[in-house]
C-alpha cells in the first residue's frame, strides 16, 4: 500500500488494517492504529511504520485510546519470504528471548550485524527492537487479562528483569503497568488454579471449520476436539504445557461461565485460549503458536475478495467466508504427520498415529483427559519399527526423517521459505512435491500453494463443478490439457487456479471442505480406484 491508500484507510477507520501499519502522528508524539477513533491527522503529519516497533524507535509512544498493541498480527509475515518475514516469524515465536540475536542470525544464514541493517532497512527496527515490542505486546495483554502478579508477567513476556519491564512499559505506554492493568473494562477474579485464560483478537469474518479440521485429525490422549474447541498437550522449550482454545457463543462473550473482554466489539464471538500448564518462559512462544495453528492474523477479507472473484469458488466463500488455514504447533512433528498421512485416507492416518503415539511419553501438564506427548524425533527412531504398519519402504523413510530430525541433520522451522523447506526435504526418502508443499501451508503459514496432484484437490473440484454445473468456465475439471492463463476474453480458467494468487493454499482449503462434504458412495469410492490406478500423477491423498 502507498501513503494514499494507507490515508484513506485510517480516514475510513477501517478495522481490516489494524496491525498491518501503524499510523504515527508527529504533533502528539503518539502512534495508533488505523481504526482510531481519534480525529483523522493533517496528511503532512502523518508516517506510517510497519511495525510499532518502527514507531517507538522514532520516539513515538502507544495511544490510550485506541491500544495498538491490542490487534491482531499482521499476515505479511506469512506472505513474505524474505529475510525480514522470516526473521519475525522466529521473533515472534520467541527465538531471541532463548537464543539471543546471534541465535536468530545464525538460524538465518546471517551475521548478527547483516541481520541488524537488513531488519532495520526492511522494518525501520533491529531484531532487539522488534523483540522488545512483542515483549510489550504479550505484557499487555497479561496485565490486562490476568491477575498474575507483576513478576510474573515480567518473565512470561520474555523480560530479563523487572526493572527493564517497567522501564519498556513506561516508554511504549507511557503508564505503569499498573495503570495499564487498570485500562482493562473488566477485571477478572481471581482464578482458582494457576490456568491462565486469555481472548485471541483476530480480523473478522471467521470461519470455525479449522476446529473440525483439527478434530477429526486429533490423536486420543494427545489432542482433542469438537466442531468449536481444541485442546492438546505439547512439548516446548522449557518444558510440557497444556492448553484448549474454544470459539465462545454468539454474541454472549461467555465461556465456562467466565465473561471475556477481547476488541471488536460486543457481538463478536470471542475465540478464548486456556492454558492449563505452562512454563512462564515459553509462554510467548505458546501464545505466538496458537495464532499460527488458527491463522489468526490472516486478512479475510482481502483473501475471500480475491477467491469470491473465481467462478469456481464463489459459491464456497460465501457459504464459509474467513476460511482459515491451520498451522502447526511443532514443525517436526508435522512432517511425521504429513508423512505418515501420505497415500492414505484422514481416518487410516489417525488410526497409524495413535499407534505410533504410544512411543510418546508422559505429559507432565497432564489434566483434562490429556495425559501424553506427541513422540520426539528419537522416541520414533528408537520404537517406529516395531509400532508402524504398512508397506516396509515407507516405514524406513519415516525412521530416517525421524533419525534425520533427531540427529539434528534435518533442521527446519518457521524462519524458513518454500525454497529451502524444498532443498531440506526433498532429499529425504519417501518426501515428494505434495508433502513439502503440505510441510509449507502449515508450518509457514505458505499462502499461495496449490497441491496439483492430491485426490481431494481434484476431488473438491469435481464437487463444486457438479454443484455449480451451470455457472461458466468449468469445463472438464479432470483435464490435463495445458495451463490457459488468466480468464479473460472467453478464455478458460487454469487449471492450477493462479487467478486467486497469492491465495490459492487458502483456495486449496475450500477445494477440501468440497471434497469431504460428498458422500463416500461405493459407487464413488469405485470411481475413484479407477481413477487413481489410471493417473499416476495422482498418488498423494491429503492427510
Amino acid at each position: 500500500m502507498d501513503f494514499w491508500q494507507r490515508y484513506r484507510a485510517i480516514d475510513a477507520r477501517d478495522t481490516r488494517f489494524d496491525g498491518q501499519f501503524y499510523t504515527a502522528v508527529r504533533t502528539t508524539g503518539i502512534y495508533c492504529r488505523p481504526s482510531c477513533p481519534a480525529r483523522t491527522p493533517k496528511a503532512e503529519n502523518v508516517t506510517f511504520y510497519e511495525t510499532s516497533a518502527a514507531a517507538h524507535e522514532a520516539g513515538y509512544r502507544a495511544c490510550k485510546r485506541c491500544l495498538p498493541e491490542a490487534v491482531p498480527g499482521t499476515p505479511a509475515w506469512n506472505l513474505r519470504s524474505d529475510i525480514a518475514g522470516r526473521a519475525m516469524r522466529l521473533i515472534n515465536d520467541g527465538v531471541i528471548n532463548r537464543d539471543g540475536v546471534e541465535g536468530l542470525a545464525a538460524r538465518l544464514g546471517y551475521s548478527s550485524r547483516q541481520l541488524n541493517r537488513i531488519l532495520s532497512h526492511e522494518l525501520g527496527a533491529g531484531p532487539l527492537s522488534l523483540a522488545r515490542a512483542s515483549r510489550a505486546q504479550t505484557a499487555r495483554t497479561l496485565l490486562v487479562s490476568t491477575t498474575m502478579k507483576l513478576a510474573d508477567v515480567a518473565f512470561a513476556a520474555g523480560f530479563s528483569s523487572v526493572r527493564q519491564f517497567n522501564e519498556t512499559i513506561a516508554e511504549v505506554f507511557d503508564m505503569t503497568p499498573t495503570a495499564l492493568r487498570g485500562t482493562a473494562r473488566h477485571h477478572p477474579p481471581a482464578p482458582a488454579s494457576t490456568s491462565l485464560t486469555l481472548a485471541l483478537p483476530y480480523r473478522e469474518p471467521f470461519d470455525p471449520g479449522v476446529f473440525s479440521f483439527l478434530s477429526v485429525r486429533a490423536i486420543p490422549g494427545i489432542e482433542a476436539g469438537t466442531a468449536s474447541s481444541y485442546s492438546r498437550t505439547l512439548r516446548l522449550p522449557h518444558g510440557d504445557a497444556r492448553f484448549s482454545v474454544e470459539y465462545a457463543g454468539a454474541g454472549n462473550g461467555t465461556v465456562a461461565g467466565k465473561t471475556m473482554e477481547y476488541d471488536g466489539g460486543p457481538h463478536r464471538r470471542p475465540l478464548v485460549l486456556t492454558i492449563g500448564a505452562v512454563d512462564l518462559r515459553d509462554l510467548p512462544a505458546l501464545l505466538s503458536r496458537v495464532r499460527r495453528l488458527f491463522d489468526l492474523d490472516a486478512d479475510p477479507v482481502a483473501i475471500d475478495g480475491a477467491l469470491g472473484a473465481d467462478p469456481r469458488l464463489s459459491a464456497s466463500v460465501a457459504a464459509a467466508p474467513g476460511i482459515r488455514l491451520p498451522g502447526a504447533l511443532d514443525p517436526q512433528e508435522l512432517l511425521i504427520r504429513a508423512m505418515v498421512g501420505q497415500q492414505i485416507t484422514v481416518a487410516a492416518a489417525r488410526t497409524a498415529l495413535t499407534q505410533l503415539a504410544a512411543a510418546g511419553s508422559t505429559s507432565t501438564a497432564a489434566g483434562d483427559g490429556l495425559s501424553r506427548l506427541f513422540p520426539s524425533p528419537a522416541q520414533i527412531a528408537e520404537a517406529g519399527a516395531e509400532l508402524l504398519r504398512g508397506p516396509q519402504r515407507r516405514i524406513e523413510s519415516l525412521l530416517a526423517a525421524a533419525t534425520a530430525l533427531a540427529e539434528g541433520k534435518l533442521d527446519y522451522g518457521y524462519g524458513d521459505d518454500l525454497p529451502t523447506l524444498s532443498a531440506k526435504l526433498l532429499p529425504l526418502p519417501g518426501v515428494g512435491p505434495w508433502t513439502v508443499g503440505y510441510v509449507a501451508m502449515r508450518v509457514i503459514g505458505a499462502p499461495d500453494v496449490f497441491l496439483a496432484n492430491d485426490a481431494a484437490v481434484h476431488n473438491g473440484i469435481r464437487a463444486l463443478a457438479a454443484e455449480f454445473s451451470d455457472s461458466a468456465g468449468f469445463g472438464d475439471p479432470g483435464d490435463a490439457g495445458p495451463v490457459t492463463g488468466a480468464r479473460g476474453g472467453g478464455a478458460a480458467p487454469s487449471s492450477d487456479f493462479r487467478e486467486v494468487s497469492p491465495w490459492r493454499s487458502y483456495a486449496t482449503m475450500h477445494l477440501w471442505r468440497a471434497a469431504a462434504a460428498v458422500p463416500r458412495t461405493s459407487a464413488a469410492r469405485r470411481a475413484q480406484t479407477m481413477k487413481s490406478e489410471s493417473d499416476s500423477a495422482m498418488k498423494e491423498t491429503v492427510q
